[in-house]
């Protein structure tokens, strides 16, 4: 078989510790990218680069986010459509009010104060855990779609309460009139508004989503990760041996918040180009929460795999009721039925294995090592 680490010798500490130590993982991602990059865009149509890729991403991101959280710092969030509303609400604001700043900008700036108001609301974590944290983190759902609910000023003051992206560039005005960045003018692209095209909003989605996954990767990696891990695994033992939980806790807050708020950033510009707080209601801090348990708690990988999952079961299960009913289930019937295949999920992995999707690919690729002989 080719995928052998046979053969394959560390030389170096940077080599043995690199993100995929072994040479077929590193260009199985790297053709992954080069798909992703290069024939999506160019084969795929509105329907699969729109509902289904860019919807895929940006649920990706949120669950990175809600995974570093939970899955490596141990503190359980009820409040991620909340922290995604702040991002939301906050690009929204920043591209009307200063459309000269950079929408890239913006979505930094976005994920900033998702991460101020994620240290706010992650400060009972320092006094509370378990059932206890994920109430007090439901209270920060309530609390911030009741603001953007009431006060118009987030909305600018719009008669539907609905936040509709304006027309903005991917490097801002300063690239288009002579401003410091105009050197970029020339691939200055347009990512919100009628003259954007799905093909733009899927591929600014995809880069920022790829920088921002190999960050997270890198960041549990180093001291950070570590330490979150400890306080994961026993916060007692990780004070006694030097690690504050005071900076830890707060720290996995401010990133994930970060990681949520830029999600919620890029929902409102690439891919539905409007959004109000239905869309970041506690149904969806749930379903974040579904794709962290079923793709794989403490693991990268595993968000993906389980928003690919949230995804694409409901389209699997439409082609499904089309193919063998026919026109004969309702909507009613197929929401039904989708709730009823999560939760079976869910209680699946839960007892029979509670890593995740993740989990089950780990196991794949152990045996792949070890083909033909038995494990």
């Amino acid at each position: 078989m080719i995928y052998r680490e046979a053969g394959q010798f560390k030389t170096s500490y940077p080599s043995d510790q690199a993100i995929f130590p072994i040479p077929q993982d590193r260009w199985a991602v790297i053709a992954i990218l080069l798909f992703a990059f290069l024939v999506i865009p160019i084969f795929g149509d509105h329907y699969i680069l729109g509902p289904i890729m860019t919807q895929f991403l940006v649920f990706s991101l949120a669950a990175i986010g809600l995974n570093l959280l939970t899955g490596y710092a141990g503190q359980i969030s009820l409040g991620t459509g909340g922290f995604m509303a702040v991002g939301a609400y906050a690009c929204y604001n920043l591209a009307l009010r200063l459309p000269e700043i950079p929408l890239v900008i913006d979505f930094i700036l976005a994920g900033g104060f998702a991460a101020l108001v994620g240290v706010f609301f992650g400060l009972p974590s320092l006094r509370i855990k378990g059932f206890y944290l994920a109430v007090a983190t439901l209270a920060a759902q309530f609390f911030l779609t009741w603001i953007f609910d009431h006060v118009g000023w987030f909305t600018n003051y719009d008669s539907a309460g609905m936040a509709s992206a304006p027309a903005r560039t991917l490097f801002g005005t300063l690239a288009v009139e002579g401003g410091p960045l105009s050197i970029l003018a020339p691939i200055n692209i347009v990512v919100s508004g009628p003259a954007s095209t799905v093909e733009v909003k899927y591929l600014v989605t995809l880069s920022v989503v790829a920088v921002l996954a190999l960050l997270a990767k890198n960041i549990v990696r180093s001291a950070t990760g570590r330490s979150w891990m400890a306080i994961r695994d026993m916060d007692i033992a990780a004070e006694i041996i030097g690690i504050s939980p005071l900076k830890t806790k707060l720290k996995a807050f401010a990133v994930s918040s970060f990681y949520c708020g830029v999600a919620g950033a890029l929902y409102v510009f690439t891919y539905v180009g409007n959004a109000d707080t239905e869309a970041f209601n506690l149904e969806r801090s749930f379903q974040i929460l579904f794709m962290v348990i079923i793709g794989g708690l403490g693991s990268i990988l595993g968000s993906f795999l389980g928003a690919a999952f949230i995804v694409l079961v409901p389209i699997i299960l439409n082609i499904l009721a089309t193919t063998i009913g026919g026109d004969t289930l309702s909507s009613d019937v197929m929401t039904n039925l989708e709730l009823i295949v999560f939760g079976g999920g869910i209680v699946f992995f839960l007892i029979i294995e509670p890593h995740g999707l993740a989990r089950l690919w780990q196991i794949g690729k152990e045996k792949l090592r070890l083909w033909p002989f038995p494990h």
